[in-house]
């Protein structure tokens, strides 16, 4: 497995929540997002791409399984509370038909969930194995504390 640190004169370098969230999370969302719209809800690509805010192109990947780790999105999937929002958040695009701000909030909301659940912790100690457990434990209670949160 490639891990994802860099080791510098002595010093561990540890990806942010942010850099997890846009790497792996953000793009297993889309994929789970585009696959139930492709094939729930009859969705053409280029319909599912406005909806989504990226490229008709990025959607054909999320759908053929190229972009969006599979085994990230079974995990999403098998959490109940991740799966009953991405449920609505698929419901809400397919009503407006549209890259709304009401989905973007429910978008942000359930990234948002999954930092507060700590699920993105279980991503990050997927990603990288040698995490220094006092760095961990700050940034856990960042998590804990929600968005906005300072020392």
């Amino acid at each position: 497995m490639i891990t994802l640190n860099a080791i510098q004169d002595d010093f561990v370098i540890m990806l942010l929540p942010a850099e997890i969230e846009s790497k792996t999370l953000i793009p297993a969302l889309r994929a789970i997002l585009s696959k139930k719209l492709a094939e729930d809800h009859k969705i053409k690509e280029d319909e599912i791409s406005k909806m989504l805010g990226v490229t008709q192109a990025a959607v054909s990947n999320y759908i053929r399984g190229t972009r969006g780790d599979p085994q990230l999105i079974q995990k999403l999937l098998s959490e109940e509370q991740v799966a009953k929002l991405i449920n609505e958040l698929c419901d809400s695009l397919t009503t407006d038909m549209a890259y709304t701000p009401s989905s973007l909030s429910k978008f942000i909301g359930l990234c948002n969930y999954i930092k507060s659940s700590l699920l993105i912790c279980d991503i990050h100690h997927n990603l990288e194995s040698n995490i220094d457990e006092k760095v961990c434990k700050e940034c856990e209670n960042m998590l804990l504390k929600g968005p906005g949160s300072v020392y």
